[in-house]
């Protein structure tokens, strides 16, 4: 018996694809393939994929560094790092537009890089690994920056006043106050405090010092101890710094010391003494909408007592 009358076993006996079925099937490949384009956008812009970008795409001086120094050796040991096993951790940007990104975290592995494609030329150094960040404020993005370097990087109070300055000069905070408390929220009161101290610091001599990261805390202090005692000591120890410049960083932390000791002139030497004031307990307050609290030697049960007249008073 023939089967050519009734048709070869390999025809497709259900005849040609109706054209609806072809506009489904590729209805449902372009929503798989928006759905995908939509998964990686989400990625890119929320930081969870690891980009390769030209060198030369990357500002590093997007925003004001908080390193004023870096370490010869560490930086060695970084290059060396790089150039034998490569980028081990992206750095951070901020889409400028136009291919363009702004550096928020990750300077010295940004400069490891430019350092190895100079020296060599090597094309694997041409590019660097980088996740994309969108802070919403200038003051977020150097959150994140001040965050990184807490971590990584050995920062002096001098560095840390000076960013929060730069911060603030630069509109992402009110003041620089303002921005130590924001940039710094994880870090102790007395470290806040010692920040707060070396502002004075800034503000007084940024433009009279050289190696201004090399000020110990202990000789910052002290130095914010004198210009608290005479109004007028901040122009002299400035015209001092400038007339006669370090060299070294050690030079300068040298005529430092000696511009503390010697500052007070004549006149302040002769003064008569001042009768001592009795000690005072102290009492520090945190307060906010709501809530207050006070703390220290000075809260007792009178001090409790007017309180409490005080606010039955107010009710």
């Amino acid at each position: 018996m023939s089967m050519g009358a009734v048709g070869s076993p390999t025809q497709d006996v259900r005849g040609p694809r109706a054209p609806i079925a072809d506009v489904a099937a590729q209805t449902a490949l372009q929503a798989a393939f928006d759905e995908v384009s939509h998964e990686l956008s989400l990625a890119r812009t929320s930081g969870r994929m690891i980009l390769s970008l030209p060198l030369e795409s990357v500002d590093p001086q997007h925003l004001v560094r908080d390193r004023l120094t870096e370490d010869d050796e560490d930086m060695i040991a970084l290059r060396d790092s790089v150039r034998a096993r490569g980028q081990q951790m992206p750095i951070e940007v901020l889409d400028l537009g136009d291919g363009k990104y702004g550096l928020i975290s990750g300077w010295r592995r940004l400069k490891a890089l430019q350092a190895l494609q100079k020296e060599t030329s090597d094309p694997q150094f041409s590019v660097v690994q980088a996740l994309v960040r969108q802070p919403d404020t200038a003051g977020d993005a150097y959150k994140a920056m001040v965050e990184e370097n807490e971590i990584r990087a050995n920062l002096s109070y001098y560095e840390r006043a000076r960013i929060a300055a730069k911060a603030a000069e630069q509109g992402a905070f009110p003041t620089a106050r303002h921005a130590v408390r924001d940039l710094f929220a994880s870090a102790s009161r007395a470290k806040r405090s010692k920040i707060n101290s070396f502002l004075v610091l800034y503000t007084a001599f940024d433009d009279a010092l050289r190696f201004p990261a090399a000020i110990t805390e202990r000789q910052g202090l002290a130095l914010v101890r004198r210009l608290s005692e005479e109004t007028d000591a901040a122009p002299k120890i400035a015209a001092q710094l400038q007339k006669s410049p370090a060299n070294t960083a050690e030079e300068e932390q040298d005529a430092l010391s000696q511009l503390i000791a010697s500052v007070q002139g004549p006149a302040q030497i002769s003064r008569a003494p001042v009768p001592p004031t009795p000690p005072q307990k102290a009492v520090t307050v945190e307060a906010r909408p709501g809530y207050m609290l006070l703390t220290g030697a000075g809260v007792d049960a009178a001090l409790i007592r007017k309180i409490e007249t005080l606010v039955s008073k107010h009710k």
